[in-house]
């Protein structure tokens, strides 16, 4: 059976990457230092505790494991923090990715699906953002994320390391069984904080900003359902066995949702009131941003099935009612 190592997969994302891998028929093998991740969430195959920073870890978990390919999920990824301890995201991301890289090299896995992020497009408010739109990150994450993925084309050229890169925006919703599902310390997302404030896990949501120019004066945000993400990511990884050149394919919907959106959304699924106050914008807060995706579709023969706003809230909604890793 194919073997592939997911690092990060005792994360969010990462989690839902190893079920659907399972799925699929192949075998997940979770490679997770559990610093923002849960081993409650690591259900479908092994888990390898480590490192990115650790070379001497690495290098034992390919020897052991022997992995056909690579989807590498690990990073730190808060956008203010990484404004407040830059040296901790490049150290982390970057250093961590030069040491996959070179411990994949090493090892001859040549197949590598890259978790990048849209924000290595910077401050591009209003426009849809395409693969070949400017990368111009504006924060250390962003700018962090875009270094990898200079790194992996120049592996690329040197050592044949195929890649497939994904962009996206914000991510939402779980997988359909609650098996598994979004939850963070702090938790600094829209959705899951609607739900806490729904379930008086919260005082109330705070709207940052009602008087942007969008048809309700709030921010618009693209918005893509976890499961229709991590299925771009097996059909990135059957892309690649396929021999293809690498690939960078933006994921999103297209079109966004405001955060009113979000919350009458939330309103409609729970049938419970959102309590929220309205406060003033945030430094930095963009009025539109949303991605592209045309590529994805036309290449991969991607088929978002699952990201509605309606849909996103309540698999979310099924999650969080399960009280999860609180338990």
């Amino acid at each position: 059976m194919t073997k592939i190592l997911v690092t990060g997969g005792a994360g969010y994302i990462g989690s839902h990457a190893c079920k659907v891998l399972a799925r699929e028929g192949y075998t997940p093998i979770v490679f997770d230092n559990i610093s923002t991740g849960w081993e409650e969430a690591v259900k479908f195959g092994p888990l390898e505790k480590g490192d990115l920073l650790d070379r001497a870890r690495l290098d034992e978990v390919f020897a052991k494991h022997k992995p056909d390919a690579i989807m590498h999920f690990a990073a730190l990824s808060q956008v203010g923090e990484s404004m407040q301890v830059p040296g901790w995201y490049w150290r982390s991301n970057v250093l961590g990715a030069v040491n996959l890289c070179e411990a994949a090299v090493e090892a001859g896995c040549a197949k590598f699906i890259f978790s990048s992020t849209c924000a290595t497009y910077g401050d591009q408010d209003g426009v849809v953002l395409d693969e070949n739109s400017l990368q111009m990150p504006i924060n250390a994450y962003g700018a962090s994320k875009r270094a990898i993925e200079d790194i992996l084309a120049n592996f690329g050229e040197t050592f044949e390391l195929k890649h497939v890169i994904f962009r996206y925006f914000n991510v939402a919703g779980g997988d359909e069984a609650a098996e598994i599902g979004e939850f963070h310390r702090p938790e600094t997302h829209l959705i899951p904080i609607v739900l806490d404030a729904v379930d008086g896990k919260r005082d109330k949501l705070t709207i940052y900003g009602t008087d942007y120019d969008t048809p309700d004066g709030t921010c618009i945000r693209d918005y893509v359902h976890v499961m229709d993400l991590v299925e771009a990511h097996v059909l990135g990884l059957k892309w690649l066995e396929a021999g293809k050149d690498s690939r960078a394919f933006n994921l999103g919907t297209g079109s966004g949702f405001s955060v009113r959106e979000v919350m009458n959304a939330a309103g409609q699924v729970t049938n419970r009131p959102v309590p929220y106050e309205e406060g003033d914008r945030r430094p930095g807060d963009a009025t539109r941003l949303v991605s592209g995706s045309s590529r994805a579709i036309d290449e991969l023969g991607w088929k978002p099935r699952r990201s509605t706003m309606p849909q996103m809230i309540e698999d979310a909604w099924r999650w969080h009612q399960t009280g999860h890793y609180e338990k």
